[in-house]
């Protein structure tokens, strides 16, 4: 389900070619996603590793991510 939540939201990942030549991408609906390097690829790559820290941080810290193609990731709290 995580790769999946993952793929999702890459999909929609929209990428631009800045002025001074660096490549920008971000995620809409993910704040705080974003990334940009010299090539696409790399940006591809980076803006990867940002979403993945973000789900991670926003399940630790109990967030609500939001869901994206019908995929919602939450987090089990355990039965004290």
């Amino acid at each position: 389900m995580l790769t999946s939540y993952i793929q999702a939201a890459m999909r929609k990942a929209r990428y631009e070619l800045l002025e001074d030549g660096e490549y920008y991408g971000e995620i809409p609906g993910f704040p705080g996603v974003f990334a940009s390097a010299h090539t696409l690829e790399t940006c591809r790559e980076q803006l990867q590793e940002v979403l993945e820290g973000w789900i991670l941080l926003g399940l630790q810290l109990g967030h609500e991510l939001p869901e994206i193609d019908g995929i919602q990731l939450t987090m089990r709290k355990e039965a004290a």
